[in-house]
Parts: C-alpha cells; sequence; structure tokens
C-alpha cells in the first residue's frame, strides 16, 4: 500500500470511530494498522501483495489473519475503509461482517498541527 492510501484509509477509519493507524514498515512499505482488544493488532496490507488482506499479530507473534478479501485489488477507497471496518477479527481466520457494526464517535486525525510541518502542508 502506497503512503497516501494507506493514509486516507487510516483517516477514514478513524472518521468511523474505528483505531486506525498508518504504519511506516520500511522503504516504500506502509501499512493499516487496527488497535483491536486484548493488545491485538490487524496488520492491513503490508506484504505487498495487489489485495487487501491482514495479519493479527499480539506482541508481534501472529495470532489469527483475514485472507485476501475477493475483488479488493480494484477496490476504491471508500470500499477498502468499508470492508476493513466491517471485518470481525473474533475468530482465528477472520472474516467481513455482512452488516456494518453499531457507530462509534469518530477519532481525531493522528499527527495534527505536527503533520502538518512535517509533510510540508500537503494534507489538511
Amino acid at each position: 500500500m502506497d503512503e497516501d492510501r494507506a493514509r486516507q484509509v487510516a483517516d477514514g477509519l478513524r472518521d468511523r470511530g474505528v483505531n486506525a493507524h498508518m504504519a511506516h514498515l520500511g522503504v516504500d512499505r506502509f501499512a493499516v494498522l487496527v488497535s483491536l482488544p486484548g493488545g491485538r493488532e490487524a496488520e492491513w496490507d503490508a506484504d505487498g501483495e495487489a489485495g487487501l488482506e491482514a495479519q493479527v499479530l499480539q506482541d508481534g507473534d501472529l495470532v489469527g489473519y483475514v485472507p485476501e478479501i475477493e475483488g479488493s485489488d480494484t477496490f476504491d477507497l471508500e470500499q477498502m475503509i468499508d470492508v476493513i471496518a466491517r471485518t470481525d477479527y473474533d475468530e482465528p481466520v477472520g472474516r467481513v461482517r455482512d452488516e456494518e457494526p453499531p457507530p462509534a464517535p469518530a477519532l481525531p486525525h493522528e499527527g495534527g498541527l505536527f503533520r502538518r510541518f512535517r509533510e510540508g502542508f500537503r494534507y489538511r
């Protein structure tokens, strides 16, 4: 996932009340991290494949995964946000729920003024 897409997805998820963060994993490697109950984290699309998939980690150990979402290689931004927001991580093999989770209050975008300085005021 490229940097701009990861930032937009994380911001879109935070607008829906999902505790998501953009993660920089190395040279030109970005992912969206979703914080889960029990100290787990879902790391979305960090392996460089075209489709959308996730690893669920706890303390750096793999405890579950979400297999590649069929057709996700052609998803637009809103579809990516929707699928990630509807994913159920309770089982070792996660699945996308048919129904949308109950609404949650929006979370502020991360970075604030520091983010705008660091990135040259490119984003709002």
